[in-house]
């Protein structure tokens, strides 16, 4: 059976979803992305997998449900980030981001007996999902990420390296509020839908705390922001040990 990996931000204002600033405020963009993370993490958990890991840039947070492993994200870029999180994976693997919280188990319940690897497009060019029967981080290591390129670079890649590729549905991520009322109108009865129409219908929010409450966005304000929302953004240096618990 796969395992499924989601590779995240901890939903902190100002280090993530800083696009969607304006018109909404830091706080509010933070809100946005916990409950993108939570639709995402929902729809995992209900698919069948031999393992659940969030490779988390962070600190789990009441969002998290049951069930997961969590590991710390290495130092690197992007596609360092990736290849690493693949490097740990003994098995077939399937990695998705949290940008995506129209998601569903079907979409992520894929079966590599008659191909090498799935590949999931964006609509903004990049990838939201990838899977490979036999991780390689070799696979995604130098493919330049968060271009409107990427998504071809990678798959040309899977295909140079002899896979058979096998693509999944074309998804839109949210990246900016257009994005972000669109994905919505997808996934309607969602945390992401919810939060976005408390977004939209009450007065704005100006403080730039955490957001630590986990129902659909619904939090709490306890400790300044951390790092800017970056794709290229160094994350703390891996520990010696992996914590484990349940983008």
């Amino acid at each position: 059976m796969t395992t499924l990996l989601v590779i995240a931000k901890e939903p902190r204002p100002g280090r993530v979803k800083t696009r969607l600033t304006p018109p909404f405020t830091s706080h509010e963009a933070a809100e946005l992305a916990e409950a993108a993370l939570a639709d995402t993490l929902h729809a995992v958990a209900a698919t069948p997998a031999s393992r659940r890991v969030l490779v988390l840039d962070g600190t789990p947070g009441p969002w998290l449900p049951p069930g997961f492993d969590v590991v710390p994200q290495c130092a690197g870029g992007l596609d360092e980030r990736l290849a690493d999180a693949f490097a740990h994976c003994d098995g077939p693997a399937l990695l998705i981001g949290m940008d995506t919280p129209q998601v569903t188990p079907e979409l992520l319940t894929v079966d590599f007996a008659a191909c090498d690897a799935f590949f999931g497009p964006a609509e903004d060019g990049g990838f939201w999902a990838l899977g490979l029967a036999h991780p390689d981080p070799a696979l995604l290591r130098g493919v330049p990420m968060s271009t409107a390129g990427t998504g071809a670079v990678q798959r040309d890649r899977l295909l140079a390296a002899g896979l058979r590729v096998r693509d999944l549905p074309r998804l839109r991520d949210v990246d900016t509020a257009a994005d972000a009322q669109a994905v919505a109108a997808l996934a309607p009865h969602g945390c992401f839908a919810a939060r976005l129409a408390r977004c939209t219908s009450v007065p704005a929010v100006t403080s730039d705390t955490a957001v630590t409450g986990g129902d659909c966005g619904q939090g709490s304000r306890t400790a300044p922001p951390g790092r800017p929302d970056d794709a290229d953004a160094q994350p703390p240096t891996r520990p010696a040990s992996r914590p484990t618990t349940p983008r």
